[in-house]
């Protein structure tokens, strides 16, 4: 049997080698091009990043503030994604070190506003991402300096209002999220300057009309999503503007007459109109007939009256026709030319 002094020196340098205590969370690595962190304890935000780093990814730490020299020294810096984080306020001053930033993710953090001057110094970003934080408002000042803006997301905030022209300097914007948001109308020139608008969502907000000229400022929109609001009425003509218009969603509002697109001359209108209490009388039934969309959900999609046809697949009435409407036209709208 071995003394059991000759045990102890051969495991004295494996001991020297071993961690004394855990790591420090998130070490920046020389020259790399990417950092990620996602460790739940991160209090603060990591410091000595290499000037090479193109991509920052710090979500879902305990981070709750941030210096305003936090990105100094990463001049190529491209994206910044800082979502599900504790973030309440943002220095004014954080993104000037980083101009060439195209990508920032805010999502799922605690703003309640930010500086008037946030983005001054970003003229290259490409897509803002603001979902899920507590913005009360909008400020005109956060778009000035913002003309390559392609895609912004400000679901899921606590917005009441969008000011009148607040997004016209966004003329290369193709995606605006508005959705669960508290706004319960629109301004008539709300979406003034969104020429190149392609996408937009006011889905589940507490909408009960829409200004007739909504979205005459957005002649190149092909998705509108307008579900889950309160929209009794649309006024005539309202979607005339849009004849680019594919996607077209008015699910579960309290509609009980239709306004529709011109009928595109390429792939049919997708149209979801379930959840409403419709009126399947002539002006319905022939407009349906006349525009022939794609009724995405047409099982719940029925008629509440009149009595003949309550319960009725709105789909299968219009198919049918009715020996009561002429069939010149719906009464509402003239031909398309």
């Amino acid at each position: 049997m071995m003394p059991p002094g000759r045990i102890l020196p051969p495991l004295l340098p494996l001991l020297l080698v071993l961690p004394l205590g855990p790591a420090t969370p998130c070490s920046p690595q020389p020259n790399a091009t990417r950092f990620v962190c996602t460790e739940p304890t991160l209090s603060t935000f990591p410091s000595g990043l290499p000037p090479t780093t193109l991509a920052i990814s710090v979500e879902f730490t305990a981070l709750a503030v941030l210096l305003p020299d936090a990105l100094a020294g990463l001049p190529r810096l491209q994206e910044l994604h800082l979502s599900s984080n504790r973030l309440a306020t943002l220095p004014e001053a954080l993104l000037r070190p980083v101009p060439t930033l195209r990508i920032l993710d805010l999502t799922s953090n605690l703003l309640a506003d930010l500086p008037a001057g946030i983005f001054a110094s970003t003229e290259h970003l490409r897509h803002l991402v603001l979902q899920g934080n507590q913005l009360p408002a909008l400020q005109p000042a956060w778009f000035q300096n913002l003309p390559r803006l392609r895609w912004l997301n400000l679901a899921a905030n606590v917005l009441a209002e969008v000011p009148p022209a607040v997004f016209r300097p966004l003329r290369s914007l193709r995606s605006l999220d508005l959705s669960r948001n508290r706004l319960a109308s629109l301004a008539p020139d709300a979406l003034a300057g969104l020429r190149a608008l392609e996408r937009l969502d006011l889905e589940g907000n507490r909408l009960g009309t829409l200004p007739p000229a909504a979205f005459a400022p957005t002649p190149a929109l092909r998705l509108l999503f307008l579900q889950n609001n309160e929209l009794r009425v649309l006024p005539a003509g309202i979607f005339v503007p849009l004849r680019h218009l594919r996607v077209l969603d008015l699910a579960r509002n309290r509609l009980r007459a239709l306004e529709l697109p011109p009928r595109p001359p390429g792939p049919v209108l997708d149209l979801d109109i379930s959840g409403n209490p419709w009126v399947c009388e002539c002006p319905l039934l022939a407009l349906l007939r006349r525009v022939a969309p794609h009724l995405t959900t047409a099982h719940d999609t029925l008629c509440a009256s009149p009595a003949r046809y309550r319960g009725q697949e709105v789909a299968a009435v219009s198919r049918a026709g009715d020996t009561g409407c002429e069939p010149k036209g719906d009464g509402q709208h003239p031909p398309d030319p």
